[in-house]
């Protein structure tokens, strides 16, 4: 919470909104994030389409976890494949 309040004060001070203004933005960036992972999600999931996924949040997102769903699938692979060593 501390590391909170220290980003708010700093926010408050370097952009100087006034703190209701800063408090929504932050409020509308966080639910806006929330949505698009759970989009996401669903898309990696396989429940709802690309073409769904990317008319919601937009294609470079979708790239952007397509790409890290393969890099942490290629990981687990890799580390899976160290357990069968042992």
């Amino acid at each position: 919470m501390t590391d909170v309040l220290i980003c708010l004060e700093t926010l408050l001070r370097e952009t100087r909104k006034p703190e209701a203004e800063l408090l929504t933005l932050a409020f509308q960036t966080g639910v806006r994030q929330l949505w698009r992972e759970r989009i996401l999600g669903h898309y990696l999931r396989g429940e709802i389409t690309r073409d769904e996924a990317v008319e919601t949040v937009g294609i470079d997102w979708v790239e952007l976890a397509e790409r890290q769903h393969e890099a942490m699938m290629e990981d687990l692979a890799w580390a899976l494949d160290l357990e069968d060593k042992r």
